[in-house]
């Protein structure tokens, strides 16, 4: 087979060993032939676009050209006309015998086709309009965020509570009160708490997931146009269209996008409104990058008459198997014709037999679902739906938070539950396990289980509903939404706070501050003089002849005047760029490209009076301060790449005909191709420390001569099979980026958000350490790094970037074992690399440096480094961001607080905590969390202690007559002691604060003491524990040995004292008293005082209203709680607490 005939085109052939060719003409010499030669020109296309386009091509594709029967008559009409083209003596019966023999081998395949694809090739070969059948096999384009159905709700739920061992004890006790022999009191009391508590929780599920629900109901609902083939009877009629919704769009449609409109599924650009084939979309929700991007359909459909020819083009676009990598995609599309199908034959015939084109298909040609088409109108080609578009693959699946405090008090809850069980086996042996000793274990087990109270779930969640609405209603933070209630507690826990940049940082609205020239430096407020020079210059220019420049202004060393070197440098400015002027619906113009800080440069140009009027693929127009327009062809562009760091551009004057390089990058590229740089390095070093990004903007003038020999050379690297892009950087480099005059210095500012810096420092003296995630590029998170203040003054900032093996990883980490006090810069190939080889190692320094920023992060990475963090320290995590591509992270935080920015509400819907600006976590971490927290661990464990004082009370009445389980209070006073008497000022703890709000803003080193936990730790609980059985036992046995003759005093004695005790230990609690809680406390004693006359069951009244029953009550009150009031003053003088000195 010959691979050398005139008409194919060079960047289509490719050799073929002679092995494989030898091995398949033995085997099907037509048929296989064919489709050899199909895969030679695909495989060449592949290596166009790099090696590892080679290697998802061999990967899968030797098989899938047999897979799909309804390609079958297409595809053997299509190679049949490349064999013919390529192989001179093949007559027209050997075409349709290999036509017939091709047919019948896929038609073989036809039954087994869901077999031969594999599960683990998913790469795909569609069709032009493909089979329904073809089509089945791909997953359904629906968007699916529910958590639960129908038939999970119920047990997916109930297993959420149940898992507690907290919930699943109050269950077994509420059942156990349906056995009779275990029954004691009313059951009502038992199970109307643990009913109230999962029917709250249950119901908030349902709510949220019938939003989920709507949510996603209505993206699967919008409706897209498709483009269908015009009917058999009537092929000249143009392509019809039809609306249909979202969710049933299927791999191989055409659809038709609009302006702003959201793109539904991964798809293949191939056709736009703008005739250069360019395209803008906005990929905020995607990878949270606020500017414009470009996007170019392929040129091959591009270039066709109409929609109608588009729909019948005879050919096929090949996809590698779906990945995450939101930058990267390996893809052909193969062209033959145009088709049209005849009423007499079901076989497309081709319009005209030509070779197929194949093109290689990058990631510039596609655009990602979840992504809006900016301007004009496009047709794209479904590639990827559903679960397989990146979007869907970037977003992982929320898990169900649990606030540490729960966790803490559930391990507590075990604890209570062993002493229950302890102290029934106790007083049962004591007895000496007489009679049905097991059911009397069980009975105590009952009596005491209000050791476990079931009112501290509700307790604590009526809290959360409290400090919620707190939140929310706070002032100084409007429009803070608190999504998940049941993790406020958290906020005053946060350890590690992982920031996105863009939109949360930053405004992503970028400003050039400063251009400085060597000998001259222009600010933001001097940009007049700027103007005024550039009006003189052009001026100047246009009333002498553009080749002469003499004159007194020329400077005594040869140099230009500052006029004309002014124009120059804003000259190249508005010229070497990627950025493309749009004209809006209201006549307005707006600028876009891939960077801000193009935008920001153009938009400074066009201040200064040079402005950008017009721009396509190949000119462009500027307009001077006279109004006369400049026009410029462009000749080459050399786009910005992480690597290179710089952008070139070789433009050619209309007029004059001049040529020009134009060049700006980053300093440390350069400055070594730059001449006469030696201010260069410290004016970049000052505008860093400012915070400015920092571009050199340089120029070289190019003769015709010089253009024409760099022209070929560079297009004998361009069509190399390897080593392509190494050889054009070359050539580059050797005619071009040699001994540029550089012309100047600019300075871009990113503006942050209000109040940043002075949030972060905050932040930082709490404690607090902060790693920076985004998907920018190095340069500018760095510049953002140092003007956040994120990086200390004259801090070591430490670079890691581009690591390509482990060895390389290793060198790393030791450095930074041994600089622990640095900020570590890395970007996310090498962080990834960090992490496959040395997982534990890193995250082990990394969580030791005061600042980590990680750059070029997928929204997958971000996710990953949240939970290694949680994992590795087992400490609180918060993640903050404002897109799409933040959710993840978000989602898989301990708290993740959203920001409703310019990215829309994505990452607030999925937050827990959604806020307006950056500046407001301050408050919500410092103020609410503490609060939140503090007030948690003292209501858990005054709960607690209401609880085990009653168990002991108890545990010391059966012990004293004759160990028998039964109970001391019962019926009402059991349900009236959890709730009317005492549930009131105990939850009023819920107000208390320990320090106001000026003294926690102004010492957040106080937060530093949160996140030791030492509110609610063993150490506390057992404290509490102590003076339970203390003040249980006091009471009791006082109770006891003061008692008159009837039981019935006892039970006035001790209950009457216990309510007293209760309301006391309440008061010496409180650091700072409410209104509230005065009224809760006075009120709460008036109705007990008032219920004992409804109660004579349980009260003598002439004994209550005796001055025996007064003094009696109050010396036990003074004995269990006046030692606690001593010791806790006493302790105050000797040991007092930290907040406590600020007061």
């Amino acid at each position: 087979m010959s691979t050398s005939g005139p008409d194919i085109p060079l960047h289509i052939i490719a050799p073929v060993s002679s092995s494989n060719r030898g091995h398949h003409q033995d085997t099907h010499p037509e048929p296989t032939e064919r489709r050899m030669h199909s895969n030679v020109l695909r495989a060449a296309a592949a290596r166009s676009a790099g090696k590892s386009l080679v290697k998802g091509r061999n990967k899968g594709k030797g098989k899938m050209r047999e897979q799909y029967p309804d390609e079958s008559d297409e595809e053997a009409t299509l190679l049949g006309n490349v064999e013919r083209h390529g192989e001179g003596d093949m007559d027209r019966e050997d075409v349709e015998e290999s036509t017939q023999m091709r047919r019948l081998q896929v038609s073989r395949h036809s039954a087994t086709l869901s077999k031969s694809r594999s599960r683990q090739d998913k790469s795909r070969t569609i069709p032009f309009r493909p089979g329904d059948r073809f089509q089945t096999h791909f997953p359904p384009n629906m968007v699916r965020n529910q958590k639960y159905n129908l038939f999970t709700f119920f047990p997916f739920v109930l297993y959420e509570q149940f898992k507690f061992f907290f919930n699943l004890y109050f269950l077994l006790v509420a059942l156990s009160q349906f056995i009779p022999a275990l029954k004691i009191g009313f059951i009502f009391t038992y199970v109307a708490p643990l009913a109230f508590v999962l029917c709250v929780t249950m119901g908030k599920e349902a709510y949220d997931d019938y939003k989920r629900h709507l949510r996603d109901r209505e993206a699967n609902s919008q409706k897209y146009l498709i483009l269908v083939p015009p009917l058999s009877h009537n092929p000249d009629s143009g392509p019809h269209t039809r609306s249909v919704p979202s969710s049933t769009l299927r791999v191989g449609d055409l659809v038709m996008l609009e302006k702003n409109q959201r793109v539904p599924a991964d798809m293949v650009l191939l056709r736009t409104s703008d005739p250069s084939g360019t395209c803008f979309i906005r990929t905020d929700q995607l990878d949270g990058e606020t500017d414009w991007k470009l996007r170019v359909a392929v040129p091959t459909t591009q270039k066709l008459g109409s929609d109608k020819e588009l729909m019948m083009l005879d050919g096929e676009v090949y996809a590698d198997a779906p990945i995450k990598d939101l930058h990267t995609f390996i893809g052909t599309l193969t062209v033959s014709g145009t088709s049209t199908p005849s009423p007499h034959s079901s076989s497309p015939a081709l319009a005209h037999a030509a070779t197929p084109t194949v093109e290689p298909l990058t990631a510039e040609n596609v655009v990602w679902s979840n992504t809006v088409l900016a301007a004009g109108s496009a047709i794209g080609f479904v590639v990827y739906t559903g679960s397989e578009t990146r979007a869907v693959m970037n977003t992982s699946h929320p898990e169900t938070k649990v606030g540490l405090l729960d966790l803490e008090i559930n391990r507590l809850a075990k604890i209570l539950c062993a002493v229950t069980f302890a102290l029934s086996v106790v007083l049962v042996a004591l007895n000496g396990f007489r009679g049905l000793w097991y059911i009397y274990v069980f009975r105590f087990l009952i009596l005491f289980s209000s050791i476990i109270p079931i009112s501290l779930r509700v307790n604590l969640d009526m809290g959360k509903t409290v400090y919620a609405n707190q939140i929310m209603t706070d002032p100084d933070i409007p429009n803070t939404i608190v999504r998940t209630s049941t993790l406020p507690e958290e906020l005053g826990r946060i350890e590690y706070l992982l920031s996105d940049k863009t939109g949360t940082l930053t405004q992503n609205e970028m400003e050039m501050k400063k251009l400085h020239m060597g000998t001259m430096s222009y600010g933001f407020d001097s940009m007049d003089e700027v103007a005024h020079q550039l009006a003189t210059a052009f001026g100047a220019e246009n009333a002498r002849q553009p080749s002469i420049a003499t004159g007194t202004q020329l400077a005594t060393r040869g140099r230009r005047d500052m006029s004309s070197r002014l124009r120059d440098v804003v000259l190249s400015l508005a010229l070497c760029h990627n950025v493309t002027p749009v004209t809006n619906d209201d006549g307005s113009l707006t600028y876009q490209a891939s960077s801000p800080d193009e935008v920001a440069i153009v938009k400074w140009t066009e201040s200064v009076g040079l402005t950008l009027v017009f721009r396509d693929r190949t000119r462009m127009e500027v307009q001077t301060p006279t109004g006369t327009r400049l026009s410029y062809d462009i000749l080459e562009l050399f786009p910005f790449t992480s690597e290179s760091k710089r952008m070139g551009i070789v433009v050619r004057e209309a007029q004059s005909g001049e040529l020009l390089f134009l060049q700006k990058g980053a300093d440390v590229v350069m400055a070594r191709i730059v001449q006469r740089n030696d201010w260069l390095e410290e004016e970049t070093g000052n505008m860093a420390r400012e915070g400015l990004r920092t571009l050199v903007v340089a120029r070289k003038r190019l003769t015709p001569q010089n253009y024409a020999a760099f022209k070929q050379r560079h297009h004998e690297a361009s069509v190399r099979l390897e080593g392509r892009n190494e050889a054009m950087a070359a050539v580059v480099a050797e005619y071009l980026e040699r001994d540029l005059e550089l012309l100047g210095l600019t300075g871009v500012e990113d503006k942050l958000q209000d109040e940043v810096k002075s949030t972060l420092e905050l932040l930082r003296n709490a404690g607090i350490k902060i790693w920076m995630l985004t998907g920018d590029k190095i340069e500018t998170a760095r510049c953002i790094a140092i003007s956040t203040k994120l990086v200390a003054r004259n801090q070591y900032i430490h670079e890691v970037a581009k690591l390509k093996t482990s060895d390389q990883v290793r060198d790393q980490l030791e450095f930074l074992q041994s600089k622990l006090d640095c900020c570590l810069v890395i970007d996310g190939e090498s962080l990834q690399l960090c992490l496959n080889s040395y997982k534990n190692e890193f995250i082990e320094i990394a969580t030791k440096l005061s600042a980590v920023v990680a750059c070029r992060c997928s929204p997958t990475q971000k996710a990953d480094v949240a939970r290694l963090i949680r994992q590795y320290t087992k400490k609180r995590v918060c993640c903050i961001g404002d897109g799409g591509n933040d959710v993840s992270m978000i989602q898989a935080a301990d708290v993740g607080v959203g920001i409703v920015g310019k990215e829309g509400k994505q990452a607030s819907l999925a937050a827990d905590f959604s806020v307006t600006q950056f500046s407001y976590l301050a408050k919500l971490l410092m103020w609410h969390g503490r609060n939140s927290y503090r007030r948690s661990a003292k209501l858990a464990q005054f709960v607690i202690h209401r609880g085990l004082i009653i168990s002991v009370m108890q545990a010391v009445f059966s012990a004293i007559f004759y160990f028998a389980p039964i109970a001391l209070y019962q019926g009402w006073l059991m349900m009236g002691y959890a709730t009317v008497y005492t549930m009131a000022p105990v939850f009023s703890l819920v107000l208390d604060q320990d320090v106001n709000e000026d003294i926690a803003l102004i010492y957040p080193e106080l937060y530093k003491e949160l996140t030791k936990g030492r509110s609610l730790s063993f150490k506390t609980f057992f404290q509490w524990l102590m003076i339970s059985v203390y003040q249980g036992g006091a009471i009791m046995i006082m109770s006891l040995v003061l008692f008159e003759n009837e039981f019935l005093n006892i039970v006035a004695i001790s209950f009457t004292a216990l309510i007293l005790n209760e309301l006391i230990m309440v008061g010496i609690e409180i650091t700072t008293w409410h209104t509230y809680m005065v009224i809760a406390e006075v009120v709460t004693l008036l109705l007990y005082v008032i219920s004992i006359a409804f109660l004579p069951e349980y009260f003598d009244l002439e004994f209550v209203i005796s001055t025996r029953f007064a003094w009696k009550v109050a010396v036990i009150v003074a004995v269990s709680a006046l030692p606690l009031y001593l010791v806790k003053a006493i302790r105050s003088r000797i040991a007092p607490a930290a907040y406590s000195k600020l007061l």
